[in-house]
């Protein structure tokens, strides 16, 4: 990031370092705590979908703001934080605007939902890396089979639009 620069009280400009980030370690630890207590579909606990799309968007070369993205990627949308958070957050604003890109919003059409992760840039990776974890058979075998059968279809249509095999 660049300096900017800022007035001093001499009138002169002086350079001020940007605000410093939230590293990968604070954003883990932030997103397991805002999911503290929360369950995933098969009755684990949700830090654990967080650490395997962070871990997959990691994998398939992603950036340290996609890492973050992806551990990010369910809290505004599970209201775990909420979107003013998010905002005010000591975030790149790549980072927010990925995390925006694959927050579902309610009655959205899920064509607007791909598109908006397609026009973002990064946001793809961390949905890829989303849809891997969800549609993983081990996973999805736990589940009861019309549970199993809606999530696979759903998973698939997304993945369809996304443009992924």
């Amino acid at each position: 990031m660049t300096e900017t620069p800022a007035e001093t009280t001499a009138g002169t400009t002086a350079r001020t370092a940007p605000p410093r980030l939230l590293s990968l370690a604070e954003v883990e630890a932030l997103a397991r705590r805002a999911h503290e207590g929360q369950t995933d579909k098969a009755g684990r606990p949700y830090a654990g979908h967080l650490a395997a799309v962070a871990a997959g968007v990691r994998e398939r070369g992603g950036s340290d703001e996609q890492i973050a993205a992806a551990w990010l990627h369910d809290a505004v949308e599970d209201a775990a934080l909420s979107e003013e958070w998010l905002a005010g957050a000591a975030l790149s604003e790549a980072t927010k605007a990925m995390v925006r890109a694959v927050t579902k919003r309610a009655g959205e059409p899920v064509e607007e939902y791909t598109a908006r992760i397609l026009a973002t840039p990064g946001a793809l990776l961390v949905k890829e890396s989303d849809l891997a974890h969800n549609a993983d058979p081990a996973r999805l075998a736990l589940l009861d089979g019309p549970t199993r059968e809606r999530l696979t279809a759903k998973y698939a249509r997304v993945r369809a639009l996304l443009g992924l095999r």
